[in-house]
C-alpha cells in the first residue's frame, strides 16, 4: 500500500504531459552545459513558460522535448511514457510546434501550409480541407487570405498561420518558441491575447519560450525561470513569482516593476467596488453641490437608469448651469469587471477623479480608487 507522500507523488505525475528528470545538454567542444541538471514538470492542459537570459537554453530544452536535440544525459517522459524509446515520428504527431517567424515555407499557399502535416499523414482531401477551414476560423485567419503566399500577409497573420499549422493534426502538446518576437508590440498583445482566448477553448498542454518577463507572467500557468547554463532558478505560478523571488537572480530578472506586473495579474473583480457621490441628470446645481459637500467631495458622478452620463465638478456647477446634466463631462475611459489591476490603476492616475470607473458594458458598477488598489496588494 502507497504511503500518503508516494500517492501525492503519482497523482503530480499522472497529470504531467511532460516530465525532464536530470537532463543536461552539453554540445561537442563546449566546456560548459548549455542546460544543466534540469528537472520539472509541465502539467497536461497549462501553458508553461521558460523564460531567461541569451545562454539559459530555452530553446535547446524546447528542442531537446521534441528530440531536435539529444540530451547528454538524463531522461524525458512524454504522457508518462519514455521519450527516447518513442519513434521520432510517432513522437512528433503528438507535438506542434511554433517558432519566431513562423517557419512558413514561402513557396507554398497557407492553405498548403496548414495543410503540411495532414498530407504527410495521409488524410483524405476532402478532410483536410475542412480541417484547415476549421482552423482559420479559429485563428482569425480570412478565406481568402487562405489562397495567398506568405509574403503578402503581415506578420501577424503569418503567426496566426504558423499556429494553425502547428494544431492542424490536433497535437496535445504546443511548443512555441519565441514566436511574438519578430512582430511590433500592438500586434505582440493582440497575439498574446488570441493565444490565451486559444487555450480557453482547447486545453492544449503549452510550453511557451520568452526572454520577455512580462509575456511570461501574462501568458503561464506557471514560469520557469532559467540562469545562464541551463539552471532551473525558480518554477512556480506567475503571482508566486512576483511576490517570492527564490533568489538574487530571480529578482534582478523580474525587474523593479515586480508589483505593477502583480497587478496585472489580479481581476477588478477581485476587489470591492465602492458607491461615491452620485446625483441623478436633473439635480440642480444647488442640489449637486449640497450632496458633494455632505460626501466630502469635489465631484461627483451623473448616474441614469444604471448608466454613467459623465462627472461634474465643483467649477463646472459654478459656470451657471441649469442642472448637472447640462455641466456633466462625458466619459473618456472606463473599465470592465474582467479588466485588471494595472489597467484600473493606469485609468485612475489619468483620470481627473483619480478613480477607475467600472461598467459592465453601459451598466455602471461603482468605482475603484487608487487608495483601494493599493490595499489589495498589500493583502
Amino acid at each position: 500500500m502507497a504511503t500518503d507522500s508516494s500517492a501525492a507523488t503519482a497523482a503530480a505525475s499522472s497529470s504531467a504531459a511532460i516530465r525532464l528528470e536530470h537532463v543536461s545538454k552539453r554540445f561537442p567542444g563546449a566546456s560548459t552545459d548549455a542546460v544543466a541538471d534540469l528537472s520539472l514538470e509541465v502539467r497536461q492542459g497549462e501553458v508553461t513558460v521558460f523564460v531567461g537570459p541569451s545562454g539559459c537554453g530555452k530553446t535547446t530544452t524546447l528542442k531537446m522535448i521534441n528530440r531536435l536535440e539529444e540530451p547528454t544525459s538524463g531522461h524525458i517522459e512524454i504522457f508518462g511514457r519514455d521519450q527516447a524509446a518513442t519513434p521520432a515520428h510517432e513522437l512528433r504527431r503528438q507535438i506542434g510546434y511554433v517558432i519566431q517567424e513562423t517557419g512558413l515555407f514561402p513557396h507554398r499557399t497557407i492553405a498548403e501550409n496548414i495543410a503540411t502535416v495532414p498530407h504527410l499523414l495521409g488524410w483524405p482531401k476532402a478532410r483536410i480541407r475542412d480541417r484547415v477551414q476549421e482552423l482559420a476560423e479559429l485563428v482569425g485567419l480570412e478565406r481568402e487570405q487562405l489562397e495567398r503566399y506568405p509574403a503578402s500577409l503581415s506578420g501577424g497573420q503569418r503567426q496566426r498561420a504558423g499556429v494553425a499549422r502547428a494544431l492542424a493534426a490536433d497535437p496535445p502538446i504546443l511548443l512555441m518558441d519565441e514566436p511574438f518576437g519578430a512582430v511590433d508590440p500592438i500586434v505582440r498583445t493582440r497575439l498574446q491575447d488570441e493565444l490565451l482566448a486559444l487555450q480557453q477553448r482547447l486545453h492544449k498542454t503549452i510550453v511557451f519560450v520568452t526572454h520577455d518577463i512580462e509575456e511570461a507572467t501574462k501568458l503561464g500557468d506557471r514560469v520557469a525561470v532559467l540562469d545562464v547554463g541551463g539552471i532551473l532558478a525558480q518554477y512556480a505560478p506567475p503571482a508566486e513569482l512576483l511576490r517570492e523571488p527564490a533568489n538574487a537572480f530571480v529578482e534582478e530578472f523580474l525587474g523593479r516593476e515586480r508589483g505593477l506586473r502583480e497587478l496585472s495579474l489580479i481581476p477588478v473583480s477581485d476587489v470591492p467596488l465602492e458607491r461615491r457621490c452620485e446625483l441623478s441628470p436633473g439635480a440642480s446645481c444647488e442640489e449637486a453641490l449640497a450632496a458633494m459637500d455632505r460626501a466630502g467631495a469635489d465631484w461627483a458622478l451623473v448616474i441614469e437608469d444604471d448608466r454613467c452620463a459623465g462627472w461634474v465638478d465643483r467649477k463646472r456647477i459654478a459656470e451657471a448651469v441649469p442642472n448637472v446634466s447640462a455641466a456633466a463631462v462625458p466619459l473618456a475611459r472606463w473599465i470592465g469587471p474582467n479588466s485588471n489591476l494595472r489597467e484600473a490603476l493606469e485609468v485612475a492616475l489619468t483620470s481627473h477623479t483619480r478613480v477607475a470607473i467600472v461598467q459592465d458594458g453601459e451598466r455602471y458598477l461603482g468605482v475603484l480608487p487608487i487608495e483601494r488598489i493599493a490595499q489589495r496588494l498589500e493583502a
